[in-house]
């Protein structure tokens, strides 16, 4: 076995027992039962278990959000500086997250799982490994939420973000609430259709009317440097901008 097949086989180990014990319950033998090799081996490829933990969303992040960007690249440059619509950046940033979540033969499917359930509960240093990559790509498609939408003040922009970001991770982490909810007796195997639900979902959520909010909790939440962005009105009527 070369070393290249050792280190995917335990990368592929890996992600499948995070996936299914957590990272905390997983232990390094059952790593190297699975990836059938020594310890010896995953110390030479990766050092300790937190890099290789961090190896394991990088193989695969690096790919996302490549793809993520290429799409935004894409619009943008088709758009000719002109503001695309909210519907478009939302298919480029979770559209394409969506896709590769589809991908059972590829191991997406697994990783997206994966990376659904550590965006819900994340250790410490796992948080920092994924907000550090995550950055650059994040900051492009605020930026191109922000100009599409000009009458929506900034804030309302990054809860909005957050929200979505939590509905496509509880979406592709499991399904287990929805059994619970359900007692059983919906189809979940089918990936089009929780692509088609979730993408009408989160366009349904961007387009929800403004909040109305007092003074108080409107200047309470805004910190310094983002009200000099934000087209902030304190006192937000229930209005509904123009989303595409």
């Amino acid at each position: 076995m070369s070393e290249t097949d050792t280190r995917l086989r335990i990368l592929d180990a890996s992600e499948s027992l995070f996936v299914e014990h957590g990272f905390e319950t997983t232990s390094l033998r059952q790593i190297t039962g699975k990836a059938k090799v020594n310890l010896a081996a995953v110390n030479y490829h990766f050092g300790s278990k937190e890099a290789l933990i961090q190896e394991v969303f990088r193989r695969r992040l690096g790919r996302l959000n490549d793809q993520r960007l290429k799409e935004l690249d894409r619009l943008e440059a088709e758009a000719a500086g002109a503001p695309l619509k909210p519907s478009q950046i939302l298919e480029a940033f979770f559209g394409v997250a969506l896709k590769m979540a589809a991908d059972k033969q590829g191991g997406g499917s697994a990783f997206m799982r994966l990376l659904g359930r550590t965006y819900t509960e994340p250790a410490e240093f796992i948080r920092s490994f994924l907000a550090e990559k995550d950055a650059a790509v994040v900051d492009r498609f605020k930026d191109a939420l922000l100009k599409s939408l000009p009458e929506v003040p900034c804030e309302e922009i990054f809860w909005r973000f957050h929200f979505m970001l939590g509905a496509m991770s509880y979406a592709i982490s499991g399904a287990d609430a929805l059994n619970i909810v359900a007692r059983g007796s919906i189809d979940d195997s089918d990936s089009e259709v929780l692509y088609t639900r979730l993408m009408s979902f989160l366009l349904g959520g961007l387009r929800a009317p403004l909040p109305s909010l007092s003074t108080k909790a409107s200047s309470a939440t805004i910190k310094p440097d983002v009200k000099k962005t934000a087209n902030v009105n304190s006192t937000a009527t229930r209005t509904t901008p123009q989303f595409n």
